[in-house]
């Protein structure tokens, strides 16, 4: 499975750390997928490698189109489509969100008639106390960009001492406003996470347990969970459809079948046989090894969908190395990669991905197709002797710390490759994954180069951005693996993340796209595709632009 990072921390300095195969015979659609009728009814099952699931929303981190929001719902949450931008809509709330002026405070409004399972009504008191569970040191884990955005929230440590977060205030019970301590203009993705799902006071008797059977108010409930084995939903018959934008609720009931081999998952799916006509995966990627079988077999290729873009997968180049901290070296190695060999190595262009010239990823506002250093695919060795030929950079010796597994090493190998036919020698140093991330985001930064691959966790160009070159995020964990550090890019990330206007603040990371990409500071590799199977009974399987994951929310089944 490809190792991605996913912008996770938080930064204080500015409030946030911020062509695809056909895969069903009977029409082509972009990022491939199931396009029969979708009905109502049937037991959708789901294979996961997962032993646990938790349904906590104060310690998950899922996207806001898995598992977690087909039993939750939040104050927003996430529309997809085969060929465009996620889109963020009004889910419990009845827009957006209506923010002040300063841009510091944002109000949302519920949804008239909204109840849980049990048929009590939802009520602001009671996502005000979900956001406030999330900050209990007992249930860390979770998506926390709120944490650093609400006012006073350094210092708050949860409900269960009998304290409020007073950033967070409901003056009536459809009525919940935020005050954050700096303008934020991506709040409504903010408020799709997990943590923004109501959690009513009185059904918060043991907290430890809460994930196993949370009070719901999505589609569905949780029925049956047996850890490592099952995860079984079936109906919340006190959902209205009429009132949420982002579920379909097709399917009776979601049976998770866990704890199984990635290998054994691919096998079930191509031989769709039983039940498993009626499944999928959601997050187990077709392997290189089984590509030539479903490559080989029309009907299992007619039941892959395949995601138009993905993560980043990038070479961060270690900015404050002496070889490397003249831009006029960087640039000769960003004519100098191999990135044809590298997208082969992670299965190429149909399943590997895209070759990339970009920092923000197709499928993001502010995304525009550019490139700054035009090469053939597989680099220009002549073009990059040239130039360090100019910088006076003869014999430059590299580092390069790399994944120690078989497709992290095929990467690396593939980057010393071609950086030997521009005159460069590099020495691969392997890592376990552990080691690597202390290595990418410590403070000493003890290499020249390194691969990683980078996939936001909602849909702004925030993500591909802020966690990356921002200076606030070199070493202490943060991402910022080039150790990138401009002023005038610091500044200009400020004044985007600020930004309420989404247009506007997309040309903005766009225009921050181009001006770090002129200091050379990383190379862009590909555009990492993903690659799912399904049964022939699912319907509604697609992958979206961003996120490169199929959509949960809206899967059905055909008779």
């Amino acid at each position: 499975m490809r190792r991605t990072t996913r912008a996770f921390a938080v930064a204080a300095a500015v409030a946030l750390a911020v062509t695809a195969c056909n895969a069903n015979d009977k029409s082509a659609s972009p990022g491939g997928g199931s396009t029969a009728a979708a009905e109502q009814g049937g037991a959708l099952h789901l294979l996961s490698t997962t032993k646990e699931i938790n349904l906590d929303p104060a310690k998950s981190q899922n996207l806001g189109t898995s598992t977690i929001h087909l039993v939750l719902r939040g104050l927003t949450s996430w529309k997809t489509s085969r060929d465009k931008a996620a889109e963020v809509v009004p889910d419990l709330a009845t827009d957006t969100g209506q923010v002040s002026a300063d841009g510091k405070t944002w109000t949302y409004k519920l949804k008239p008639g909204l109840k849980y399972a049990d048929g009590s009504t939802i009520v602001a008191a009671d996502i005000k106390y979900g956001v406030e569970r999330s900050f209990a040191p007992e249930l860390s884990g979770g998506l926390g960009y709120h944490k650093a955005l609400l006012v006073d929230a350094d210092k708050y440590t949860g409900p269960y001492k009998g304290q409020e977060l007073a950033s967070i205030e409901t003056p009536d019970d459809s009525t919940i406003i935020f005050k954050l301590n700096k303008a934020f203009g991506d709040w409504p993705w903010i408020a799709s996470m997990p943590a923004f799902a109501p959690v009513p006071k009185k059904a918060d008797t043991d907290p430890a347990h809460y994930g196993e059977k949370p009070l719901a108010s999505g589609p569905y409930q949780v029925k049956s969970y047996a850890p490592g084995s099952k995860l079984e939903l079936e109906r919340n018959t006190n959902w209205d459809k009429a009132s949420d934008p982002a579920r379909t609720g097709l399917a009776d009931s979601i049976v998770f079948d866990m704890g199984l081999q990635a290998d054994v998952i691919n096998q079930r799916l191509i031989a769709d046989s039983g039940d498993d006509k009626s499944a999928a995966t959601t997050g187990t990627s077709i392997p290189a090894a089984l590509i030539p079988t479903v490559n080989g077999t029309a009907s299992v290729k007619s039941r892959v969908a395949t995601s138009p873009s993905g993560a980043l997968m990038y070479l961060a180049m270690n900015n404050k190395r002496p070889g490397l901290s003249n831009p006029e070296v960087r640039k000769a190695i960003q004519y100098a990669v191999d990135k044809q060999a590298v997208q082969v190595a992670e299965g190429g262009p149909e399943f590997g991905g895209e070759i990339a010239t970009t920092l923000i990823t197709p499928g993001m506002d502010g995304y525009s197709k550019y490139d700054l250093y035009q090469a053939p695919p597989s680099g220009d060795p002549d073009k990059a002797k040239s130039l360090l030929a100019t910088a006076g950079a003869s014999n430059l010796s590299l580092v390069l710390a790399a994944d120690n597994s078989p497709g992290g090493l095929s990467v690396a190998q593939a980057i010393q490759q071609g950086l030997k036919k521009a005159g460069i020698t590099v020495t691969i140093k392997p890592l376990d994954a552990d080691a690597l991330t202390e290595v990418q985001t410590g403070a000493k930064g003890d290499y020249d180069l390194t691969v990683s691959s980078w996939l936001p966790d909602f849909p702004s160009a925030i993500g591909n951005i802020q966690p990356l070159f921002a200076s606030s995020e070199i070493g202490n964990g943060g991402y910022n693996m080039s150790r990138y550090s401009n002023p005038a890019v610091d500044t200009a990330i400020n004044a985007a993340t600020a930004e309420p206007d989404r247009a506007k603040a997309a040309a903005a990371w766009g225009a921050l796209d181009q001006q770090i990409m002129k200091d050379a500071p990383l190379v862009p590799l590909i555009y990492a595709r993903n690659a799912f199977l399904h049964g022939s009974k699912v319907q509604n399987f697609y992958l979206p632009p961003y996120p490169p994951y199929p959509n949960a929310l809206i899967f059905g089944l055909s008779k």
